[in-house]
Formats: structure tokens, C-alpha cells, sequence
């Protein structure tokens, strides 16, 4: 066993602060909540770290952060893969470093320093110490950061793809062969061109957190764009000729007929990447030159469930947690496509999912897999709709029941009759506001008298880019700016806001993720009685707000002064 390994056995062996303590003195846990997580480990066994992290009583960082004071060893926040030389993993194969979560990250004429998520793997620090033949120092690192690191080194390490494939190369027949689900950082340099091309543009779409990848045919050449944060932007152009091969191989990923090319179709790819499970929805529909292509990335790894997460803040999260626990009525969920009304939809059902309530969803399509919920596909191609779903699952005896959108009148009538009978409903409807629900299920045929008895709440939602971090500039705004943005000056009187600039970091954006600005109405006898009374939507906003709702256009003002976002991109996703 290596030296500095023995070193570390003999420290946690022999160590006189406990984990517990350490988080204590260190961190914002509370004595209930330790014994809490103390009774459960006694129970159930396991690691305390794990337990208080599942409790989300605390966060990975802070766990990792006690357990090295706790052994005397360093953290590492931040990966910078700049100075990790490709060289050093050739000898370490990228499944072992996966499994492991191990990445060496520093190496000197003594030792290798070794980023680790784990530092009880002594057999890992052993091996390193074989291959380099050096001393292996280890630092703590969170498992995503290492992940994520990994990932990018050994892409680095692979040939480069796009370079495979120059113009001047004759066509070839390539063979089609696939084994699902491939990995596709573990292609053969056998591969043709084709694969390899389709495998490189999937991954760095995953690796640059993107929803949508556009694969779209011209005259003379082929455009691949990415939906990053919600905007698109061009990744590369190949030559026109490529298509027939790049269209083939991802209809036959998606299980399409290859052979039909007039008409649109939908499938579906599971693929793993890096170890990780990702979902990808594929549509295709033909144009003027080929066949166009769009595939929708679901990252089942790096999707937020957590309301926090997604921006809410704290007196927002409160409401909900008191509506979602309630025992029957509809809760809404509302917005434009793309406006993350499923997530929260999720993030909603995992808050309450339990052993004791029986969920289950109607969806189209099944976006994420929830442990624990019943999961309903939508296939309208065998009458399996909304409403044919809904009615089945109410004979299932459901507690709490999600759909995934309300779109016509069967499916409003049915959820509000289940809502009416003891069922909590949580769905989505397509309007621009909160109280543009309400409108929306009148206009659809619903009785008033039905709307307003069954409604507990409506959330409308958009999505908003983050301003990035690294590259943020701070400054006063000129009223004069502030009034052609449409933006009240007195909001802002005296107040730094936040300017997007661009790095590298964020690709010359300005803008690394996104959050949410949401408004929330709540269900009140005086908007119960304008719904009555066939208000229009106006109306029943100006109660509502005069009863303390805040708008988006105002809670996204909330968000540009903490400096999360930039009055610019508020005006671009907000309108009056």
C-alpha cells in the first residue's frame, strides 16, 4: 500500500473529530437535524455525508469540505482542464476513471496530484501510484466536477472528428450498425466518418448543456445549430453531400424507415454518454432541400428538480409547498413552450412523492423518469389521449394525478371532476399570465362555477438567461436607457444592475444558464366571485394584484437588481 494511502487509514483511524462535529462548528447544520441523520444511519446504515445530503440538509460541497478537514486533506472547487496535460490519462482507461472518479490533475518530478471524490478508495491511490511510479497526493473534488472533467479530457484525447471528414474525401457506403445503448466516448477508431461525426456532435451538444440540436439542409451546404440558453447558434457547415449519410444514421438511431423521405416522422434515441442515461426526442420532416432535423436532449443527470434550483425564491417555494400538499383541487402551471412548465411540474411532484400517496402522470412525452411515480405515454396513433389517459388512471385510485397539458375540453372537464372528487391535480395550459388560465378553461367550455370551486392556484413562468459570473460588469443605468427598454426609471434609482460582457467561459454570451421568473395567483373568494361573475382576464389580474401578487414583468425587475440577469434580456422575455 502506498505511503500517503497508510497515512490517510492511520488519520481516519485514529481521528478525534468527529464528521458530525466538524459540520457543526462548520457549516449551517443544526443538532435535530444531526441526530436526525445520525438515527437513520444507525438504522439503515450507509455514509452520514450521503444521508444529510439526500435529507438536503446540507450540499455536497459543505460535506466535502468537512470531510477534509476532518482528514487533512485539500479541496478542489474547480477542475481547470487547461492544465491537464492529454498524456497523463492514456495509461488510465476512461471506464476505470469513471467508476472511480478519479483524475490525476498536477504531476511533478516527486508526485501526482490526483483529484478524488472518494478518499476511502485507497486501491484507487495504489494503482496511480503504479502507473506513474510517483507518489499520489490526493485532493477532494465533488463526483459532477470530476465527471465533468473527465469527460473533457478524454474528449481531447480522442481524434478529432470533424477533421475526418474534409471535403475532399470520395463518398463511401458505410455500414449502419448499432447496438443500443452505445456510449459514445467508447467509438472505435474504426468507425466511419459518419458515426463518428453524428457520436461528436451529440456529445459536445451534451457537454455545452444544449436542448435542441438543428441539423438543417441548404442548397449547396449542411447547418448544425444548438439551442443554448434558448437562443440557437451556428456550431458548423459541411458539405451538402454529407447529408444523406448524417440524416440515415440518426433516423436509424432513432429507429425511423430510412427509407421514407417524404414524409414527417418521430422517434426516439437512448444513448449513454460518459456513463450517463440520455433521452433524445427526433423529429423529421422533409424540406425543399432534405430532410431537416431536430433533436431534443434530455439529460436525465442534469436536470434540477428542486425549486430553488429552478430560481423560486423563498417565500414563492413556501406557497407552493402549501398548495402541493394539499389534498384535492387543480394547481396550474402556465406559459409558452419552453418555459420549463414540466420541470416545475416535476420538481412540484418529486416534493411530495412519498410511499404514502399513490402519483401517477399522463404525459406526452415522458420527459424524466420520477422513482417512484407511474408514468403514462401519450400515443394518440392508438387512442391513448389526454383525457382517455386521465379517465383510466382515476380508476387507479391515484391520490395525487399530473397532466402534462390540458388542451381541449374532455381533459379540463375530467380533471376538474377528479379534482372535485379527492384527487390533487397538478397541470399545464398554454396562456401568457396566470389570469389568462382562468380565461382560457372558460373559453374552452368549462362552467365558471367549475373553475372557481376546483382552483386552488396558477403559476405563470418564463425562462430567463443567467448573466455569467466570470465576466459580469456592474453599473448605474441611465434613465434614459431604462425608459427606451420600457422599464420604470424609479425601480432602479440609485441601483448598480448587472451588464452581459462575454468570456470564453460563456462563449461570448454574457449568459451561463438559466432561471425562472414566475408570478403566482392564488385562488381567493374574490377572485372566485370575478370568475363567477365571467371577468375578463385584466379585471381578475388587477385583484390580484392589489391582493399582493407580483408579476413577472416585476419579479423579473426583483431578479435584474440582485444582478442574476440584465435588464436587456427581461425586456426580451417579459412583455406588458
Amino acid at each position: 500500500m502506498a505511503k500517503n494511502a497508510t497515512d490517510i487509514l492511520n488519520r481516519v483511524l485514529r481521528q478525534e473529530n468527529k464528521i458530525g462535529q466538524i459540520l457543526l462548528s462548520q457549516t449551517s447544520l443544526s443538532e435535530v437535524q444531526l441526530r436526525e441523520a445520525l438515527a437513520i444511519q444507525q438504522e439503515k446504515g450507509g455514509r452520514l455525508g450521503e444521508i444529510l445530503i439526500q435529507k438536503k440538509f446540507l450540499q455536497a460541497n459543505e460535506i466535502l469540505l468537512a470531510l477534509g478537514l476532518q482528514l487533512g486533506i485539500p479541496t478542489l472547487k474547480e477542475i481547470d482542464i487547461k492544465h491537464i496535460d492529454p498524456e497523463w490519462v492514456r495509461e488510465i482507461p476512461i471506464a476505470y476513471a469513471r467508476q472511480f472518479e478519479v483524475l490525476p490533475v498536477a504531476i511533478d518530478e516527486i508526485a501526482v496530484t490526483a483529484a478524488v471524490a472518494d478518499p476511502f478508495n485507497l486501491q484507487c491511490l495504489d494503482d496511480l501510484r503504479v502507473i506513474f511510479q510517483k507518489e499520489v497526493r490526493p485532493v477532494l473534488c465533488e463526483s459532477k466536477v470530476i465527471l465533468d472533467a473527465i469527460n473533457r479530457v478524454y474528449e481531447r484525447v480522442k481524434q478529432s472528428l470533424i477533421s475526418d471528414m474534409g471535403e475532399d474525401k470520395q463518398e463511401e457506403e458505410y455500414e449502419y450498425d448499432l447496438k443500443e445503448p452505445v456510449d459514445l466516448l467508447e467509438s472505435s477508431d474504426s468507425d466511419a466518418p459518419i458515426i463518428k461525426f453524428v457520436n461528436n456532435i451529440i456529445f459536445r451538444a451534451i457537454k455545452d448543456k444544449c436542448s435542441d440540436i438543428h441539423i438543417e439542409p441548404y442548397e449547396k451546404d449542411l447547418a448544425v445549430r444548438f439551442r443554448i440558453d434558448g437562443v440557437l447558434y451556428d456550431i458548423v457547415r459541411t458539405p451538402k453531400k454529407l447529408h444523406a449519410g448524417i440524416s440515415s444514421r440518426i433516423k436509424l438511431m432513432g429507429e425511423l424507415d430510412i427509407a421514407e423521405k417524404r414524409l414527417p416522422q418521430d422517434g426516439r434515441i437512448k444513448i449513454k454518454i460518459a456513463g450517463k442515461d440520455v433521452d433524445i426526442r427526433l423529429s423529421v420532416i422533409p424540406t425543399a432541400h432534405g430532410e431537416r432535423l431536430v433533436l431534443r436532449i434530455l439529460d436525465k443527470s442534469s436536470v434540477r428538480l428542486d425549486l430553488s434550483d429552478l430560481g423560486f425564491d423563498e417565500k414563492a417555494i413556501n406557497v407552493i409547498n402549501n398548495i402541493i400538499y394539499k389534498k384535492h383541487g387543480i394547481f396550474l402551471v402556465t406559459g409558452p413552450t419552453g418555459s420549463g412548465k414540466t420541470t416545475t411540474l416535476y420538481a412540484g411532484l418529486s416534493r411530495i412523492n412519498s410511499t404514502e400517496r399513490n402519483i401517477i402522470t399522463v404525459e406526452d412525452p415522458i420527459e424524466y423518469d420520477l422513482k417512484g411515480i407511474g408514468q403514462i405515454q401519450v400515443n394518440p396513433k392508438i387512442g391513448l389521449t389526454f383525457a382517455s389517459g386521465l379517465r383510466a388512471i382515476l380508476r387507479q385510485d391515484p391520490d395525487v394525478v399530473m397532466v402534462g397539458e390540458i388542451r381541449d375540453k374532455e381533459t379540463a372537464e375530467i380533471a376538474i371532476q377528479a379534482s372535485l372528487t379527492g384527487h390533487f391535480v397538478l397541470a399545464s395550459v398554454h396562456t401568457n399570465d396566470a389570469p389568462g388560465a382562468i380565461t382560457r378553461l372558460v373559453d374552452m367550455g368549462i362552467e365558471p362555477f367549475l373553475v372557481s370551486s376546483s382552483l386552488l392556484a396558477v403559476l405563470a413562468q418564463r425562462l430567463i438567461r443567467r448573466v455569467c459570473k466570470n465576466c459580469v460588469e456592474m453599473y448605474e443605468p441611465q434613465p434614459v436607457e431604462l425608459e427606451n427598454l420600457g422599464l420604470n426609471p424609479k425601480l432602479f434609482a440609485g441601483r448598480r444592475i448587472a451588464r452581459a460582457k462575454g468570456c470564453a467561459e460563456c462563449s461570448g454570451t454574457g449568459y451561463k444558464g438559466r432561471m425562472v421568473v414566475h408570478e403566482l395567483m392564488i385562488m381567493d373568494d374574490e377572485i372566485r366571485g370575478l370568475v363567477m361573475e365571467r371577468s375578463d382576464a385584466s379585471a381578475v389580474k388587477k385583484a390580484a394584484e392589489a391582493k399582493g401578487m407580483i408579476s413577472l414583468r416585476l419579479n423579473g425587475v426583483q431578479a435584474v437588481l440582485s444582478g442574476a440577469t440584465t435588464a436587456v434580456e427581461l425586456v426580451s422575455v417579459t412583455q406588458e
